[in-house]
């Protein structure tokens, strides 16, 4: 840590490290969609909050800026989540066959 501070290197870090949270986040949401459709919601609250909470107890400014990003990325995938399913009732997306969508047909 005292590398990346000493060198000026912290934000570089920072900004790669959220690159790769937010890009995790990507396949996460897929996933989610897919096998647990829009009920899975509140899991990315609770994760947010959780990371907001633990950004706010660590000492760390690395630790607590990534857990940060890692708090608004996760309430950033509620939002998705509920864009993905329109996306699969689009058709941009597979349909999972062993679930029911709000958009079948009755």
């Amino acid at each position: 840590m005292e590398f990346l501070s000493d060198n000026n290197l912290l934000g570089l870090a920072i900004g790669l490290c959220t690159f790769f949270i937010i890009g995790v986040f990507h396949p996460i949401v897929i996933k989610c969609e897919y096998h647990f459709g829009t009920r899975c919601w509140w899991w990315f609250l609770l994760l947010g909050f959780v990371c907001i909470a633990l950004s706010i107890w660590v000492n760390s400014l690395f630790a607590s800026a990534l857990l940060g990003v890692t708090a608004f990325s996760s309430f950033w995938t509620i939002l998705e989540i509920f864009e993905q399913q329109e996306r699969v009732r689009k058709g941009w997306f597979p349909r999972n066959p062993k679930r029911r969508y709000p958009f079948d047909p009755q």
